[in-house]
C-alpha cells in the first residue's frame, strides 16, 4: 500500500457528522440498524460503513493503483479514457474541468470496469495496463465482488422501504447486463496544494453518476469510499454541501470505515426519496495538504439499457413522493449508459466550448451552480 506515516485529521475545520452503519447488522436484518441506514439515505445520502470485512481487498487494490501509477506516463496514456464518454481506463491530471470556468482537475486515476474484471481474460469493454491485468483475478475481481455484495444488501433494504416488488432494484442492476459499474484508484499529488487556495477542488462539485458509491480513502449507483490507512492515520479531502447549507463541510475520515453515498440513479428511481447529495474533493486540511492523497472507489451503476425514471408504477410510496415534488423532473428519457456518457464526455476539457459544456455534464445537483 502506498504511503507513510501521516499527520492526523485536524480538529479545527468544519465537519459534518454522518451516521455509522454496521454492515453485519444490516446483513442480519437488525431493525434498528436498517432504520438508521434508511435515515441516512433519505436525509444527506451519506453514511459511514463499518464491519465490511474488505480490509485485505482494499489494501491489495491500493497496491494495484500504486503499481499502475508508477508506470511511465507514456505507457499509462496508451490506455487513456478518450473524449467520447467512456469512463474505463486511465485519466491524466488536467483532463477534466472542475467548474464552469474550465479550471483543470489535479488528480489522475485508473478505472477498471466491473464487466472486464469479472470476465477476465475476456475483454468486454477495453484493455488495461499490465499492472492491472496481473492483478485482475486476484485483486480487482475480489474487490468488485465485495462491493457488489454490500450493494445488494443495501438494495434489499431500500427495495423494502420503497414498497417495491421483491428484487426490483437488483434487477435494474442485473449482473448479466453490461453496465458502467467500475473501480477507481485515485492519486492526488501534494505539489499544487501549498501554492493554491486550499479550497480549490481536486474533483469538482457533483452528484455521482450511478446508484450507490463506496469510498475507501479518504456510492441506484453504489459508491464506497474508504479512507486509506497508514498506521491508522487518514487524509481528508471529501466535502459535502447538505441540502439547506451554504458552506462546505469536510467528512472526517474514520479508520476502517467506508464512506457510502447515493447516486443519481437511485435518487431518480425513488422519486427523490433517496438523496443524491452534492459533494467534491479538495486538498486535505491543515498539514495533511502536504502529502500525496490516495483514494479507492467502487461505483455500482444500473444496466446500460435501464431508463432513469421514477418507479411510480411499481410503488405507491414513490408515486406519492413524485406528486409532492412537481418542480422535479423524474422522467429523464435517458438510459443509464446515455446519462453516464453525457456526464463523462462533457467534463473532458478537450470537449469544452464554454460554460454550457459544464452545464451539460450536470446530474441531479440540488445547487447546480455551486463550485
Amino acid at each position: 500500500m502506498p504511503g507513510s506515516t501521516l499527520p492526523p485529521f485536524p480538529d479545527d475545520v468544519r465537519t459534518h457528522p454522518l451516521l455509522i452503519i454496521d454492515y453485519e447488522l444490516i446483513k442480519a436484518g437488525d431493525v434498528e440498524e436498517v432504520n438508521r441506514l434508511w435515515e441516512a439515505a433519505t436525509t444527506i445520502g451519506f453514511w459511514y460503513l463499518k464491519n465490511h470485512s474488505a480490509d485485505q481487498e482494499v489494501s491489495d487494490m491500493f497496491d494495484m493503483g500504486a503499481e499502475t501509477m508508477a508506470l511511465p506516463l507514456e505507457e499509462r496514456m496508451k490506455f487513456e479514457q478518450g473524449d467520447n464518454g467512456q469512463s474505463f481506463g486511465y485519466k491524466k491530471v488536467g483532463a477534466n474541468a472542475v467548474d464552469a470556468t474550465g479550471t483543470l482537475d489535479s488528480a489522475d486515476f485508473i478505472n477498471v470496469s466491473k464487466d472486464d474484471a469479472l470476465a477476465y481474460p475476456q475483454v468486454v469493454h477495453r484493455t488495461y495496463p499490465s499492472t492491472v491485468n496481473t492483478r485482475m483475478e486476484n485483486t480487482i475481481a475480489p474487490f468488485v465482488r465485495k462491493g457488489l455484495e454490500v450493494t445488494h444488501a443495501v438494495f434489499n433494504v431500500f427495495n423494502d422501504k420503497l414498497g417495491l416488488p421483491k428484487g426490483t432494484l437488483e434487477r435494474l442492476h442485473d449482473m448479466e447486463e453490461h453496465s458502467g459499474s467500475e473501480t477507481r484508484c485515485i492519486r492526488s499529488p501534494p505539489t499544487q496544494v501549498k501554492k493554491v487556495v486550499k479550497s480549490l477542488a481536486i474533483l469538482g462539485a457533483h452528484t455521482d453518476f450511478g446508484s450507490l458509491v463506496g469510498n475507501w480513502t479518504y456510492g441506484i449507483c453504489c459508491f464506497f469510499k474508504y479512507y486509506q490507512s497508514f498506521l491508522h492515520n487518514r487524509l481528508g479531502g471529501l466535502q459535502v454541501l447538505p441540502p439547506g447549507h451554504d458552506e462546505w463541510s469536510y467528512i472526517r475520515p474514520i479508520p476502517g470505515h467506508a464512506v457510502c453515498n447515493i447516486g443519481d440513479a437511485l435518487s431518480l428511481f425513488s422519486g427523490g426519496i433517496l438523496q443524491s447529495n452534492i459533494h467534491r474533493v479538495v486538498a486535505p486540511p491543515g498539514v495533511q495538504a502536504e502529502y500525496e492523497r490516495w483514494s479507492l472507489v467502487f461505483f455500482t451503476r444500473p444496466g446500460n439499457s435501464k431508463v432513469l425514471r421514477a418507479l411510480v408504477e411499481s410503488s405507491h410510496i414513490i408515486a406519492e413522493a413524485v406528486k409532492k415534488r412537481p418542480e422535479r423532473n423524474f422522467e429523464t428519457g435517458s438510459t443509464a449508459a446515455e446519462w453516464f456518457a453525457r456526464r463523462i464526455k462533457n467534463q473532458r476539457i478537450s470537449n469544452r466550448t464554454g460554460p454550457e459544456t459544464w452545464a451539460a455534464s450536470r446530474g441531479t445537483e440540488h445547487t447546480p451552480t455551486v463550485v
